[in-house]
């Protein structure tokens, strides 16, 4: 196997997890098997009880690891499926050492940062090279900048790492910024010498520098970075503000050609130039659709982008495969709560409840999906939308005043959401929810069949505590609405849908961790189908 590892310096932000998502797009499209993994220095065991105001969005894979967002565009961008062995943290890190020093697996010696921290950061890297003897490249982003000091560790880890399986498996990749000061009217490299400075004062001489900058590298700044951060001039890369979307990324990367200089390094350079019609197709499509339509997202973290990241990507595939652009209207949910549904929302095409925690903004969703059912809108609940719509429903048709999830009111007359039977005594809040994928039948007849293609088994992944209370379910469908799927073990109920209505939908997963650019999640596809069918009637 051949390693890359992409680190970053000066600031965070940079765009790491693009650029290392990028390489493998391009590597995959050069015929190479990649697989991407995330290295978090941050000492939290995963990302899951983080508030997404610390970091984003808590991505989840098809085993039930709560990972960091990056690992999202790492599938989106490639074919790789990851688990909980593609992220590692320092929490995760320190807690195997301290689990093995009291087995006394260290028999009796002093547990130290080096060997034995280090070690157990090389131990992953081992592992993983061992489960997937088919692929061809390991990506690695170490997150955090150069110099920080959590992040020490895994920066000397790596440096052992190179020298056991040789330098000429391992491509080390350095993403810096370069400043443009606007009073001076010039980019500044200064910043980019002395991150690469410090890299190399850690033991690891970057092989390609990636500078990440609003403009373009004109070659004076090119020559220059190359003579102070001792790497050859045609490795130093551009990586340019894209103009409409992040899938534009892999292409411009492309132009200073850095998979070719990636492949030369690892010695894969017999590999063809990537063949990247599909890919800029999907791009066209994004950035020169035919049709435009306008959803309402209606959510409590709606001021910060990456809260919702994967449900905002998902929109993007659902829209170019239907060669519509999808403009987003990011709604707080207490503004509605304040002023009501139409006076906020307004006149638009759909409307999607997100998932979260928490009774912050409930009331304000519950009166987006009450607009979207009267008003014929297209309307799209995941995981607490999905809840938000029962209990919508449960009041406002079924007549049972005051019903609730016991996440909201305990003491609700009408708990038609309450919360898992296991979850019951459940005392640590991180990795004990329902996670990960599971089975699901859908049954035939339903608006849930037709958006799957008829299938009648689905495997989707979820991250919740609550769930439909089945003491409610006959009230709830003699009502009118329709349980379209139920889980295959369980059978808990995992979509609802009103059948009289355009589109009205609701999911306990979360389909946006599935959807990819030219592969959109079924579900998503609908959903703009719907509110593109509202938009051009109207």
């Amino acid at each position: 196997m051949k390693y890359i590892f992409v680190t970053g310096g000066v600031v965070s932000s940079l765009g790491k997890g693009l650029a290392a998502a990028s390489i493998g797009a391009l590597l995959e499209h050069r015929g190479l098997k990649t697989l991407m993994q995330k290295f978090d220095p941050y000492l939290n065991v995963d990302p899951g009880t983080m508030s997404p105001y610390q970091h984003g969005e808590v991505y989840v894979l098809d085993d039930g690891a709560e990972t960091d967002l990056d690992l999202g565009h790492y599938e989106r961008f490639t074919s790789g499926v990851l688990s909980k062995m593609n992220n590692l943290t320092s929490g995760q890190v320190f807690d195997a050492v301290i689990k093995k020093e009291r087995r006394g697996e260290y028999l009796g010696k002093t547990v130290q940062f080096i060997p034995h921290v280090t070690d157990e950061i090389k131990c992953r890297l081992h592992k993983v090279t061992g489960d997937n003897p088919d692929v061809d490249v390991l990506i690695t982003e170490i997150g955090g900048t150069v110099g920080d000091m959590e992040g020490l560790l895994f920066i000397e880890a790596l440096r052992q790492f190179a020298l056991e399986v040789g330098k000429e498996n391992v491509c080390f990749i350095h993403v810096t910024l370069l400043p443009f000061i606007k009073a001076a009217g010039e980019v500044k490299t200064k910043p980019t010498q002395q991150s690469v400075a410090k890299l190399r004062e850690l033991g690891i001489q970057p092989d390609i520098v990636i500078c990440r900058t609003e403009a373009d590298l004109d070659e004076d700044n090119r020559k220059k970075i190359a003579m102070f951060c001792n790497v050859e001039k045609k490795n130093v890369v551009a990586f340019r503000d894209v103009a409409h979307t992040i899938y534009e990324c892999p292409l411009d990367l492309r132009r200073d050609k850095i998979d070719r200089l990636v492949v030369d390094k690892i010695g894969l350079g017999h590999t063809p130039a990537p063949a990247l019609d599909d890919w800029e197709t999907f791009v066209r499509r994004v950035i020169h659709p035919k049709h435009k339509i306008t959803i309402a997202v209606a959510g409590k973290y709606i001021e910060l982008q990456d809260a919702y990241k994967s449900i905002y990507e998902s929109l993007i595939h659902a829209g170019a495969h239907h060669d519509t652009k999808v403009n987003i209207v990011r709604v707080e949910a207490e503004a509605i709560e304040q002023h009501g549904a139409k006076a906020v929302i307004g006149d638009v095409d759909g409307i999607l409840v997100p998932g979260g925690f928490g009774d912050r903004g409930i009331e304000g969703k519950i009166l987006a999906a009450q607009y979207a059912r009267e008003s014929g809108i297209p309307y799209f609940g995941i995981c607490l939308g999905m809840q938000i719509a029962t209990i919508e429903f449960a009041r406002n048709v079924c007549k049972l005043r005051d019903a609730n999830s016991t996440e909201f009111d305990k003491n609700t007359p009408f708990p038609v959401i309450c919360l898992q039977e296991e979850q019951k005594g459940v005392q640590d809040m991180g990795a004990t929810m329902r996670l990960g994928s599971s089975e699901s039948i859908v049954f035939a007849g339903t608006k849930a069949a037709d958006l799957y293609g008829g299938a009648s088994h689905i495997q989707e992944r979820h991250r919740h505590r609550y769930e439909f209370n089945s003491d409610f379910q006959d009230r709830i469908q003699e009502g009118g609405l329709v349980i379209s799927s139920v889980s295959a073990k369980e059978g808990l109920v995992e979509i609802i849908e009103l059948p009289d209505h355009p589109f009205y939908v609701g999911a306990q997963f979360h389909p946006e961790f599935q959807s990819k650019p030219n592969k959109p999640h079924p579900l998503f596809a609908g959903f703009v189908k719907a509110a593109l069918d509202r938009s051009q009637s109207h």
